[in-house]
């Protein structure tokens, strides 16, 4: 252990603890800038300066070791005139347009400003704009405000291993872009918009619907259905000031009602649905010895991860869709049907977590019903900021349920939103298709989590399933390249089933929740799931009344051929210098 002071306030910490964390013992918080909990400390920006007592120079405490019986300041006069000189230079680059940023009031570098109490900047603004970035579908890019503190690069290269984003030019012209500048929508990039979570600024942002769907709301000859994602219920109220993993199931729905949408449902149905198709699907390729390991399909950034740079992986993939756009086929066939609706009137809304169902949605394949199943979706940020328009307080919303049909759900919908909570839904099905009775241990703990990379082995009436769980794109590729290793060698995989979510933690942690996600957060939001699991009557995919109905009136069967059409799907190969697709 290492004893130190920090503002004369003796201190204890482990060897290796940086000045940074040690201040938090001592109850100061240093300011900081490119620092985020989730990544390793680069020290781009220089904000979190403090004065160690004989020793020259100002250090910068996130990457500084704090020594043993080191006398740290962190609010010295010199200190605080560099880190204000800092501030302010960072601000001299920026776009201050604050009122119109998509960031204003939850912006890392507004907040520091106020904190250092900076109201005017000393330096020359730069009133040189550069081009904005609508290149993709789902994310903008506004290099103008973009302070250069690399965490974007950091968790698309570490985390998510997919290297879309870079330091482009040097010294006053250095920018963050992409290779030659093509643009997001011209790179690898997958959509994730973990990119997004994690800038301090207003510099990367959703491609919003917000306006779209508003009109289509006030257009009295659309009918609008909205369906909301397993982990939307458990972070929506950190949009109002409610803690993180607060369950807002019922408030949501009232507040959707609110907001004018003539039928409010429930993607947690589709999820059930999901199981029912994809652990057919399984149980079908257990008995053939076939195209195994099972890959799950559900989330949009790693099914394009998968299609860019794992192509050998395409036989291995579900076909089944994912829930948003099982429940978008349906939306405009059955629910239509039942309800005796023109599907050509029908807009189908989604919310979610991920910045990447903007993609999906739009993909050219994604229009089984005839129409394009999914017509916009709105992120957890974007229905946030609709709610908040209307003049809605979530927090004092009544609790009502979703519409019926297409609104009944199972706790194994609900724990969809969190990683490994496919896998276990699926294998709570799949052990009862197998074998006719009901798995007794519903919780399948081994797959839960955020460490790491998970495996399990499940006994389905003699027959060892072997399982892994992976969550992010760094985590898949490690995962993905064990499995080719295995395959090349031995002509054969040790798992029968994998799960991969594209997302650190799954759904919980999508690219479209709440500004200042970290993982502490994404675990308080996946306990909240696993908590409304354990509460409900029904926890099994198949217990489902209304897509036992879904089969009996319309579907047939699961994996039928009207199941296929309308719940199944394809994937392509894509180029790993633009990630469009390979036309062989």
């Amino acid at each position: 252990m290492i004893k130190a002071t920090i503002n004369n306030v003796k201190i204890e910490v482990p060897e290796g603890t940086s000045i940074l964390w040690a201040a938090k013992k001592a109850n100061v918080n240093i300011p900081t800038l490119c620092f985020h909990p989730d990544l390793k400390p680069g020290g781009q920006c220089g904000v979190c300066v403090v004065e160690i007592e004989g020793i020259p120079g100002l250090k910068r405490a996130c990457m500084t070791p704090i020594g043993e019986g080191f006398r740290v300041y962190t609010h010295t006069q010199k200190v605080m005139s560099a880190r204000k000189q800092i501030v302010e230079m960072i601000l001299a680059n920026h776009d201050s347009d604050c009122l119109t940023c998509i960031k204003n009031n939850n912006c890392e570098l507004q907040t520091l400003a106020a904190t250092l109490g900076i109201k005017i900047v000393e330096y020359a603004k730069l009133e040189e704009k550069l081009p904005i970035d609508h290149s993709s579908i789902s994310i903008v890019r506004d290099p103008n405000k973009c302070i250069l503190c690399g965490r974007c690069i950091q968790v698309c290269s570490d985390v998510q291993s997919v290297n879309a984003l870079a330091v482009n030019h040097r010294g006053a012209d250095t920018v963050i872009g992409t290779a030659f500048s093509a643009g997001l929508g011209n790179s690898v990039c997958i959509n994730c918009g973990q990119c997004v979570v994690h800038c301090p600024v207003g510099a990367l942002y959703e491609n919003s619907s917000v306006e779209a769907v508003w009109e289509a709301l006030h257009d009295p000859d659309k009918f609008v259905v909205v369906q909301e994602a397993p982990a939307v219920r458990a972070m929506l109220g950190e949009e109002f000031g409610m803690p993180p993993g607060s369950l807002v199931t019922g408030k949501m729905y009232a507040a959707l009602r609110r907001l004018g949408f003539d039928a409010v449902m429930d993607t947690n149905f589709s999820a059930d649905l999901t199981i029912i198709e994809e652990g057919t699907e399984l149980v079908s390729r257990l008995k053939s010895g076939k195209n195994l390991p099972l890959i799950t399909s559900c989330s949009p950034g790693w099914i394009k991860f998968m299609e860019t740079f794992f192509h050998d992986m395409i036989p291995h993939m579900s076909t089944a869709k994912s829930p948003q756009q099982m429940f978008g086929a349906l939306a405009k066939t059955y629910y239509a049907q039942v309800k005796n609706i023109d599907p050509a009137k029908i807009v189908s809304v989604s919310v979610m977590p991920c910045t990447a169902k903007k993609f999906e949605c739009q993909r050219p394949e994604m229009k089984a019903s005839g129409y394009q199943d999914v017509d916009y979706v709105l992120t957890t940020r974007e229905i946030g900021r609709m709610i908040r328009e209307a003049g809605i307080d979530l927090k004092e919303m009544p609790e009502e349920l979703a519409d019926d049909i297409m609104g009944e759900y199972t706790g194994a919908g609900t724990i969809f939103g969190a990683t490994g909570g496919v896998m276990e839904a699926a294998i709570r099905s799949a052990y009862f298709l197998v074998t006719g009775r009901e798995l007794e241990n519903l919780d399948i703990k081994p797959v839960r989590g955020l460490k790491g990379i998970k495996e399990a082995e499940i006994d389905i009436d003699g027959t060892k399933v072997k399982v892994a769980v992976a969550h992010s794109g760094a985590q898949a590729r490690e995962l993905l390249e064990k499995v080719q290793n295995q395959m090349a060698t031995d002509g054969k995989c040790e798992y029968q089933f994998i799960e991969v979510m594209a997302c650190p933690g799954g759904c919980v942690g999508g690219g479209g929740q709440s500004w200042g996600s970290n993982m502490a957060k994404r675990a308080r939001r996946g306990e909240a799931l696993y908590a409304e699991d354990k509460s409900m009557a029904h926890r099994r995919s198949h217990e489902n009344r209304s897509v036992q109905a879904v089969y009996e009136k319309f579907l047939e069967k699961p994996n039928s051929k009207k199941a296929h059409e309308l719940l199944h799907t394809h994937y392509m190969k894509r180029s790993l210098v633009d990630g469009k697709v390979i036309n062989e």
